[in-house]
C-alpha cells in the first residue's frame, strides 16, 4: 500500500502545470519551487484514510504533504468550509504563509486529465474530460465565477478574522496540473497557451486500438486513483485479449480508461481510450 501511495504521490509532484506562462485568462498560477525534492512521509502516506480517497481528495492530501515539507511554505488553513445559517456556501481549499516574503496566498488546487477535441470549433474549448462531462475552460470560469469570489463574502471573512487574518491581506493563484491526450495526427501541433510538458500520450477510439494486437505487446488499466502513476512502476500485465474485453466493459459504462502499455523493447506508452 505504502508503495503505490508513494508512487502516486511522486506521479502528482512531477505533473507540470498546465500553462506556460505566469498568468491565464487573468488568474495568477501557482507554481511548486523548481529543484526541491519532497520525500512523502511514511506516516501520513499509511494512514488507513487514504485506502478509499477519490483522486481529487488525495491530490489534495498530496499537495498538503508537498507544502509541509517544502521550506518555502507553511499551511496556515485548508478545506475551509464556509457557511451561512444554512447551508455551505463552498469551500477554499488552502491558505498559505510564504516563508521568505510573509505573504499570504489562497491556492485553489485542480488536478485533471484532459483530450484534445480537434472537432469544437474553438481552440481552449478543445480540452475536455475524456468521458466529455467537463472541460479546461468550465473549470477556469468556475473558480473566476465561484471559489474566488468567496474570499470576499461576509461569511469568510468573519471565519478569517477568527484566525487573525485580513481578506484584504491574502492574493489568490491556482495550482493547476494536469496530464494532456491528443490525436496521433496532431503530435506536431503548436497547442496555444498550454504547457507541452503535460501531454503525455494519445488518445483513440477503440477501433484504432487493434493496431496494438501485435506479438509481445502488453497492457494494463489502471485504477482512477493510479492515473498519476508512471506505468514503469506496473506490476500486473494483462495480453491484448484481456484487456481489449476490460476496454469494452468500460464503454459500456461510458467510462474511458487509461491504458498503460508495455512494448516488446520495454518502453512503456499512455493512452486514453474514449467509449464516444
Amino acid at each position: 500500500m505504502y508503495e503505490r501511495t508513494r508512487y502516486q504521490f511522486e506521479g502528482f509532484i512531477n505533473t507540470s502545470s498546465i500553462f506556460r506562462d505566469s498568468k491565464f485568462m487573468g488568474l495568477n498560477l501557482f507554481k511548486f519551487p523548481e529543484n526541491l525534492t519532497y520525500l512523502p512521509s511514511k506516516g501520513i502516506l499509511e494512514k488507513g484514510v487514504f485506502k478509499n480517497l477519490v483522486l481529487g481528495k488525495r491530490v489534495e492530501n498530496f499537495f498538503l504533504e508537498a507544502i509541509n515539507t517544502s521550506k518555502n511554505y507553511q499551511i496556515v488553513a485548508n478545506n475551509i468550509q464556509i457557511r451561512d445559517k444554512h447551508r455551505t456556501l463552498g469551500e477554499l481549499d488552502f491558505i498559505l504563509k510564504e516563508i521568505e516574503s510573509s505573504r499570504l496566498l489562497h491556492i485553489e488546487l485542480m488536478y485533471k486529465f484532459y483530450i484534445f477535441d480537434p472537432e469544437i470549433t474553438t481552440e481552449m474549448e478543445r480540452w475536455i474530460g475524456p468521458n466529455r462531462k467537463d472541460s479546461l475552460l468550465q473549470k477556469i470560469e468556475k473558480v473566476k465565477e465561484n471559489q474566488f469570489p468567496l474570499l470576499y463574502k461576509s461569511e469568510t471573512k468573519e471565519y478569517l478574522q477568527s484566525i487573525n487574518i485580513d481578506s484584504g491581506d491574502i492574493q489568490q493563484e491556482i495550482c493547476f496540473k494536469a496530464s494532456l491526450f491528443i490525436p496521433k495526427e496532431l503530435k506536431s501541433y503548436n497547442f496555444p497557451h498550454i504547457n507541452e510538458e503535460c501531454i503525455l500520450g494519445f488518445w483513440i477510439r477503440l477501433k484504432d486500438f487493434r493496431a496494438y494486437n501485435q506479438e509481445g505487446f502488453q497492457f494494463f488499466s489502471p485504477e482512477k486513483q493510479d492515473w498519476p502513476i508512471e506505468p514503469k512502476f506496473g506490476e500486473e500485465w494483462n495480453n491484448y485479449t484481456t484487456i481489449y474485453n476490460q476496454i469494452q466493459d468500460l464503454h459500456l459504462r461510458n467510462k474511458s480508461p487509461l491504458i498503460w502499455i508495455k512494448n516488446p523493447d520495454g518502453n512503456f506508452e499512455r493512452i486514453i481510450v474514449v467509449w464516444w
